[in-house]
Order: C-alpha cells, then sequence, then structure tokens
C-alpha cells in the first residue's frame, strides 16, 4: 500500500539557477512512487507482489496500472475510484553533480479507506509493504498485520499527520532516510536516531539508510546494539528510486526468509546497483544481478 507516482523525468547537464533556461537532454515518462518502485523492484527481484491502494480512471492511473502489471505486480487488489488519480511529478536529474530534484502534485490522489481494510484484506500476505500515504489506513494494516504475524516493512518521509507517531511505533522493520530520521528525532547521528527508533519498542530491525555512508541498524536479535553496515562503492550515475528499491529488496528479501542482516546487504546491493543506472524503477535489478555483484562488488 502506498504512493504511486508517474514520473517524467528530465535529463539536464546541470540544474538551471533562477531566470534562466537550459536544454534538456532527454524526457522521459517513467512510474514512480515509494511504494511503487518498491514493489517493483521486489518484483523483479523474484517475489511475488500485489498492490492495494488507491487509483482511478484516468489516463495517468491506466498508465500505472498497465506499468506495474508488465513488471509482474497483481494490481487487482487496487481500489478503484474515478476521481482518483496518482501522484504526479517532474524529476529533474541533473548529468553534472548526479543529483535529481523531484517537483511533484498529489491533487486528486486517495488514500485507502480505513474501513475497507480487514484481517481478510491481509490474509495472503507474507509481508506488509507501507510508506506515509494516509496514516490512519497504513496504521490499521499495520496493526491487523501484526496480529497476524505478518512482517510490517515501512518506508515514511513525512510526520505531517497525527497519528505518524504511533504508526512509527507499530511498524517491526522501520528503515527510514537519515534525512527524515534526523528531522523526527533530532539527533545528530545516524546511529543515535537509531537508538531513539528502537529504544522504545520491541521492533525486529530499526535501519537509518545514508546513501554512501552505509546504514545503521539494530535488530531485537541482537540485544538492541548498533551495527554499521558499509555502503559498496559504485559509480553514481542516478540516485533517483535508490531508496524505494532498498526498501523493496528488504521485503523481497524478508519474504524469502532471510535473517535481517543478509537481507540489508543484499537490499543495499540492489539500490548499489540502481544507482550506477539511470532512472527509477527501470534500474531495478534482477536477482541473478545481484547475486553476482555480491559475490564481486569490485
Amino acid at each position: 500500500m502506498g504512493i504511486i507516482a508517474v514520473d517524467e523525468v528530465l535529463v539536464v547537464d546541470a540544474y538551471p539557477p533562477p531566470d534562466t533556461k537550459t536544454r534538456v537532454e532527454s524526457w522521459e515518462r517513467h512510474g514512480g512512487g515509494l511504494a511503487g518502485t518498491a514493489l517493483i523492484a521486489a518484483a523483479r527481484l523474484g517475489a511475488r507482489c500485489a498492490y492495494a491502494g488507491v487509483l482511478g480512471e484516468d489516463e495517468l492511473s491506466c498508465w500505472s496500472i498497465e506499468n506495474l502489471e508488465a513488471a509482474g505486480v497483481d494490481c487487482s487488489r487496487a481500489l478503484r475510484i474515478p476521481q482518483a488519480r496518482p501522484f504526479h511529478a517532474v524529476i529533474v536529474v541533473d548529468q553534472t553533480a548526479h543529483t535529481r530534484t523531484i517537483l511533484f502534485t498529489q491533487e486528486g490522489t486517495e488514500p485507502r479507506p480505513v474501513e475497507s481494510i480487514d484481517e481478510e484484506f491481509l490474509v495472503e500476505t507474507g509481508v506488509l509493504l507501507i510508506d506515509h500515504f494516509g496514516v490512519d489506513a497504513m496504521l490499521r494494516a499495520a496493526k491487523i498485520a501484526r496480529q497476524l504475524g505478518v512482517p510490517v516493512v515501512a518506508d515514511i518521509e513525512r510526520d505531517d499527520e497525527p497519528n505518524t507517531h504511533e504508526l512509527v511505533r507499530t511498524v517491526d522493520h522501520l528503515i527510514l532516510s537519515w534525512d527524515f530520521a534526523a528531522r523526527f528525532t533530532g539527533a545528530s547521528r545516524p546511529e543515535d536516531a537509531v537508538q531513539q527508533l528502537a529504544s522504545d519498542t520491541q521492533r525486529a530491525c530499526t535501519a537509518v539508510t545514508a546513501g554512501r555512508d552505509g546504514a545503521w541498524y539494530a535488530t531485537d536479535q541482537e540485544g538492541g546494539s548498533i551495527d554499521h553496515l558499509p555502503a559498496f562503492a559504485v559509480d553514481v550515475v542516478d540516485t533517483t528510486g535508490c531508496g524505494d528499491v532498498f526498501h523493496g529488496a528488504y521485503a523481497a528479501a524478508l519474504a524469502g526468509g532471510w535473517e535481517i542482516r543478509r537481507s540489508l546487504q543484499f537490499a543495499a546491493a540492489a539500490a548499489a546497483i540502481k544507482a550506477t543506472r539511470p532512472g527509477g524503477q527501470q534500474g531495478a535489478p534482477d536477482r541473478a544481478t545481484v547475486e553476482r555483484f555480491l559475490e564481486d562488488p569490485c
């Protein structure tokens, strides 16, 4: 459940200063969004995936469903509301600085109604992947999943809804970017953020990812001690979707029954490979590529 986006990806030589004109090197449409990219990444890695958020009947919604289904994601559980739309974004990729700037609108987007989520909704789920879009619905789904013994993996980037803190406490596999974790906790170091986030819960895994600096994490299996997972050194081309690929790969590894550190390493490798490729979803690697990379990351 979560954000599906349609991304208009503009590649430029360098991000323009104000009041200038800049030639666009290429302009392509791609699927995006936290949930959408994570699902496609997981499907490409061999997991059976389904999307259960809300889309409409407009051209962007139909394009999104076609894009997901083409990657092997089951969309039969998506709720169709005629006036709903996916997120729509323009992503400006700077080829010189290897950065990306995202401009988006959520006009017309609809979260899944809380009343549409019950045990039957989740009974066939091996891992539930959620984000911050529609916190009340995510919270209800996470609570039911925990009752059913279904692992919940969360990618949260905003905390402007009242129940976000309760959602964070409920999730048992919380993986946050350092940028958001710093704002959310007020910590000055990623390891301190992990300590704060893990201190008031029996969460299976608490992790904060920091790009080329790697990730810090704590698990309930290691008494709450904080470990560091170094990042893989790669030649970065485009970081669009790296965090989403990380979440999708981690969820796929959990669904395969892997232990947490191995799942984190697998996710870090998938995200590193994606960083060497342009675009978001189309840069997500398949399982064989990740396995070869882990054997010889150089």
